[in-house]
């Protein structure tokens, strides 16, 4: 097999499983996001605190409890770059629906992904989510920036 057509085969698999995973995420299934993800993995996360380490499924369903309906989402700028057992994914990822509170939510933000293909499966190992602050010296995050 060339290493073309490997990486294309990856590229696929890879896809698939974020594709998978996104459903999971929107449908609010905590175990179904979880099952994509490593047990060492390290997120950087919106939300506080600084970064988690490993798969926290009740902290990923009090979040999910504190959205009415399915949770949308978008992306748009995606780029993949595979190596070997290792890649990447970056992109611009919108959140849309609709918070218990009536809050309407439309946010885009950055987002990294690291990828490990482990005994044949590639798994997210690093996620790393952000939105810009203002440099003006007032350290505002600036929530309503549009691709």
């Amino acid at each position: 097999m060339s290493n073309e057509t490997k990486v294309n085969i990856d590229e696929e698999a890879i896809i698939a499983m974020l594709t998978l995973r996104a459903s999971a995420l929107g449908e609010k299934d905590a175990k179904g996001a979880l099952s994509h993800e490593t047990e060492d993995s390290v997120e950087f996360s919106l939300a506080p605190p600084l970064v988690y380490h490993g798969k926290d499924e009740a902290g990923l369903r009090a979040w999910f409890n504190t959205w009415e309906g399915p949770i949308g989402g978008d992306v748009c700028d995606a780029k993949l770059t595979v190596g070997g057992d290792v890649a990447f994914w970056s992109g611009l990822t919108r959140m849309t629906g609709t918070k218990t509170d009536g809050t309407e939510v439309d946010l885009w933000f950055r987002q990294t992904l690291g990828l490990v293909k482990r005994d044949g499966r590639w798994m997210v190992s690093h996620q790393h989510a952000s939105v810009p602050f203002a440099m003006d010296g007032s350290g505002r995050a600036l929530l309503d920036l549009k691709p």
